[in-house]
């Protein structure tokens, strides 16, 4: 897992411009009205900037800045992104139906826009989101088999193919997902080197602490230098 120091975030701190201009593809690079790149990201729970988040916005803006003259754009995954952690059924359907609407879409892009190139991304609980449509098949433990049959089934691998990057942020950490009864984030192994995760050594959601709520450096991603390395991730790949 990636780590940064806390004190890079001070020299980017409220500098961000959410600026969602797509620059002009070359005249080979895709099929007419298809773009070079499409970021398919999740947003956080309850995160400002809806239905990117700010974390999302931030990291497709540094992905721009990153491919000049190549054409990037940003697709938000449509789920609810809920805060309701006391109703652990309502929770996960929040959680399942962002997988089903990214993996929906990274199907689409891939069926009408073969020649484009995925980045698939999240934050916080949109990078369970992302992990998740990225991985190798969902399982559950046996206290929850019950649920096993409402899980969406891993991508094809042809599908799987025009994934470039995987880039999650905040991704809640091994223990903090079995602790909540979750299944594990277990990405495809197609897609393992081809996934960066980033995390602030001191976020108590995905730095290894035992189950709890989040605290101040959990919502400092979009002003922190991650969105940019996770675009030079990204674009080293694409």
């Amino acid at each position: 897992m990636r780590q940064r120091p806390i004190a890079a975030l001070l020299a980017t701190l409220f500098t961000i411009a959410i600026a969602l201009v797509v620059g002009q593809a070359p005249a080979t690079a895709a099929p007419a009205g298809c773009p070079d790149v499409e970021m398919v990201f999740a947003r956080g729970t309850d995160e400002v900037g809806a239905p990117m988040g700010l974390t999302g916005q931030s990291f497709l803006l540094a992905l721009q800045n990153r491919l000049p003259g190549r054409s990037v754009v940003g697709y938000a995954v449509n789920y609810p992104a809920s805060s309701d952690f006391n109703n652990r059924v309502a929770f996960a359907q929040s959680v399942i139906g962002g997988v089903v609407d990214a993996q929906n879409r990274v199907k689409f892009v891939a069926s009408t826009c073969p020649r484009t190139r995925v980045v698939l991304g999240g934050y916080s609980q949109g990078a369970v989101v992302a992990g998740y449509a990225a991985n190798s098949g969902i399982r559950f433990s046996d206290k929850y088999q019950r649920y096993q049959e409402h899980v969406p089934p891993a991508l094809p691998a042809g599908v799987m193919n025009h994934v470039a990057a995987v880039v999650l942020f905040a991704e809640p950490s091994p223990l903090w997902i079995s602790q909540t009864g979750a299944p594990p984030v277990d990405i495809a192994p197609m897609l393992a080197s081809r996934t960066s995760r980033y995390c602030f050594p001191g976020d108590t959601i995905c730095n290894g602490a035992p189950l709890g709520g989040p605290n101040a450096l959990h919502v400092l991603y979009s002003v922190s230098g991650f969105p940019a390395d996770g675009a030079n991730f990204a674009a080293d790949r694409l």
